[in-house]
């Protein structure tokens, strides 16, 4: 509407209109969840995510950073009239991404007379699927958690019964905690991160699981399983962090994705299974899927698909705005 006036009550609206769709999509995860997703909830710019209590907000946008204050306090606002309520928002603005407009980076909690100053905790727990995990907002990766792969670990954890489980950029130890409480073997979780493996290690204890977190180069490690012709693990979990983030280093990220993929295929035997994702936009699906193929053939193996899926609903695709297309998440089976 040309005639709309672009004031407190329009953004009002765009927020209310974006709570809403989670309201559908979401409703047994309103607590830990993306409540703004940027240019999909027609909110360029601006991404928002909460963990319980605690709302983690991210800016990228000059004009939306300008009118941040009224941003907070809308949310709030549609949180608070729908009885969630929220005790603190913590930015993470600490993306180099702001620095092409002018910005500064920087993390921090928001001081508001709306918010409670005793509920400034950086680290807070949720639940998902049934799991306990402690998020660490101000050094986690991101805003701290990866919601966006929520069903992915559900689907990833009902093929897990009884395997023996490699998951490799563990980061929280999400995906393994999943296939450990779906009944695993056992599980190995691997990380280059020290902080990583100490997260996972105290995510698996305080929910009673058998996940053994470990420290090391994912690429390094593959590569000696595979000198040493080491076939113990038969479900490899591969989420590795985006690769690439810009157009321009896309092919050496499929070469990284392919080494990998190349890796886990030769280590696992026939009839293992393989879970492989890319967070990366650019790393598109066409690529991804060509990567996955050479990777195949290299390897001398055939991949039989279980399911093709993409983020979470929270996480919503906006047709003609490629750039919120993109998390790939694959199941296989080895023959």
């Amino acid at each position: 509407d040309q005639n709309e006036v672009i004031d407190r009550e329009f953004f009002k609206k765009r927020i209310q209109f974006a709570y809403d769709f989670r309201k559908t999509v979401e409703k047994d995860n309103l607590t830990n969840c993306r409540l703004v997703f940027g240019e999909a909830d027609s909110l360029p710019g601006l991404t928002a995510d909460r963990y319980n209590e605690i709302i983690v907000t991210q800016i990228t946008s000059y004009g939306l950073d300008l009118i941040k204050d009224m941003i907070y306090e809308l949310l709030l606002e549609v949180l608070k009239e729908d009885g969630q309520n929220v005790s603190a928002i913590y930015e993470r603005n600490d993306v180099k991404i702001r620095e092409l407009e002018g910005m500064q980076q920087y993390k921090g909690f928001y001081r508001s007379p709306l918010l409670d100053p005793a509920a400034e905790k950086t680290r807070v727990d949720i639940v998902e699927n049934g799991i306990r995990y402690t998020v660490d907002v101000e050094n986690g990766q991101k805003t701290g958690f990866f919601l966006d792969q929520k069903f992915n670990r559900l689907a990833a954890a009902q093929i897990g019964k009884g395997r023996h489980v490699l998951d490799c950029f563990t980061h929280t130890g999400a995906f393994a905690l999943n296939i450990a409480k779906g009944g695993a073997a056992s599980v190995t979780a691997l990380d280059i991160s020290k902080e990583a493996v100490e997260m996972t290690a105290h995510n698996a204890k305080q929910n009673g699981l058998a996940v053994e977190a470990a420290q090391a180069d994912v690429f390094d490690f593959l590569t000696e399983l595979d000198k040493k012709k080491d076939h113990s693990y038969d479900y490899i979990v591969l989420d590795p962090p985006a690769f690439t983030k810009s157009g321009k280093t896309v092919h050496e990220a499929f070469r990284g994705y392919k080494e990998i993929n190349y890796r886990a295929m030769k280590i696992l035997p026939r009839g293992g299974y393989l879970a492989t994702c890319s967070c990366s936009h650019f790393m598109g699906e066409e690529l991804f899927v060509k990567m996955v193929k050479e990777a195949a053939r290299d390897a001398g193996v055939t991949l039989r698909q279980i399911e093709f899926r993409q983020q979470a609903p929270d996480h919503p695709i906006l047709w003609g705005v490629p750039e919120t297309n993109y998390l790939k998440f694959f199941l296989f089976q080895v023959i």
